[in-house]
């Protein structure tokens, strides 16, 4: 813990325009919302990063109004601890995880800078070997899907959105043009014999697992296709917060943890633990965050088996600066902390 003069809270809320119209099988979007929290000490400032989300009701201002609501617990805090504060803001916020990890986000990543250490350093993490990144295709025409794939090429690894009635079409298609290997993601697009059916298809095309074929609230369904399915399966959507990570044991082969559903860094390394408890494969995930969020991502890469960390590299232009991704590699940023700097705006 880290006794200082008061901090200040700041807001900033941004458009990040994306190099092309991000489809899924429920949504499309071209610029994508998103809330920076800043916390500064007077000398070092620490960002923390929640984009918007539809589908989990999370507008821009229901973060900064969440947000707004415990400046006061933040500014008069005594001690710069991350763990302690967001304790102490969960009391206040318990159904608004987006607006926590912002906060969170920022309070490591300021953590770190005042001790003067990467945030993985300071958790004692080992960064020499850590899994790479896989780089997203939102559905398009099967032509467009190719073509934005080859616009990135020797990445390792793809992730393709499908749920689409051309499913099997795409992931044929593209397999023509790469030997990469490939991750699909239905966003809940799928019924439990269309995954069964795909995952014996998928298999033979060098995917490597089928990330939240159905619906969340389709429990027997996830049962079946645990039982049958050709290839690994993993839950998004079906697992947001800690308290479902045990509901994931037997129905999942891994969890994908994001930190913006869960409530950030904080929550997210304790579902980290638990998921190995219960010997499923982690993977944390991205939802289109500028390099704020993906450099926060970076601090747990030592802890993963996967991940997706490829948000800021579908932007037409990045807000931060901080840890990058190179055809899937992460290169860690030289700052402290989560390596974090605010570029200026235009």
């Amino acid at each position: 813990m880290i006794a200082r003069a008061e901090l200040q809270l700041s807001i900033h809320q941004r458009n990040l325009p994306l190099k092309h119209p991000f489809t899924i099988s429920r949504s499309t979007i071209t610029t994508q919302p998103t809330v920076i929290v800043e916390l500064s000490d007077g000398t070092h400032s620490g960002f923390g990063e929640a984009t918007t989300n539809d589908y989990y009701g999370m507008t821009g201002q229901r973060i900064v109004a969440a947000i707004e609501s415990v400046r006061h617990e933040i500014e008069s805090a005594a001690c710069l601890d991350p763990t302690s504060l967001w304790t102490q803001l969960h009391q206040k916020l318990p159904d608004d995880p987006f607006a926590m990890c912002a906060i969170d986000q920022a309070a490591y990543d300021l953590w770190g800078k005042q001790l003067d250490a990467p945030v993985h350093q300071l958790w004692k993490l080992d960064i020499n070997h850590v899994p790479l990144s896989n780089f997203t295709i939102g559905i398009d025409t099967v032509e467009n899907m190719v073509k934005k794939m080859q616009e990135v090429p020797d990445w390792p690894i793809y992730k393709i959105k499908l749920g689409t009635p051309d499913d099997m079409k795409i992931i044929t298609e593209m397999r023509q043009h790469t030997t990469a290997t490939f991750r699909v993601d239905a966003n809940c697009g799928w019924t439990v014999d269309e995954t069964i059916a795909n995952a014996r298809q998928l298999r033979e095309l060098n995917v490597e697992f089928i990330e939240q074929p159905l619906p969340a609230e389709d429990i027997d369904g996830a049962i079946r296709v645990y039982q049958h399915s050709a290839l690994p399966i993993m839950a998004d959507e079906s697992c947001i917060t800690e308290s479902d990570v045990q509901r994931c044991k037997n129905r999942f082969h891994g969890v994908n943890i994001k930190l913006v559903k869960c409530g950030g860094l904080t929550p997210a390394r304790r579902m980290i633990q638990q998921a190995r408890q219960l010997d499923l494969k982690v993977m944390v995930g991205c939802m289109t965050e500028s390099t704020v969020g993906i450099s926060a991502i970076a601090q747990l890469l030592p802890l993963l088996d996967f991940v997706d960390m490829d948000g800021a590299e579908l932007l037409a232009e990045d807000i931060a600066s901080g840890a990058q991704v190179e055809k899937g590699a992460c290169r860690f940023a030289q700052l402290p902390g989560s390596g974090v700097a605010l570029l200026p705006t235009r």
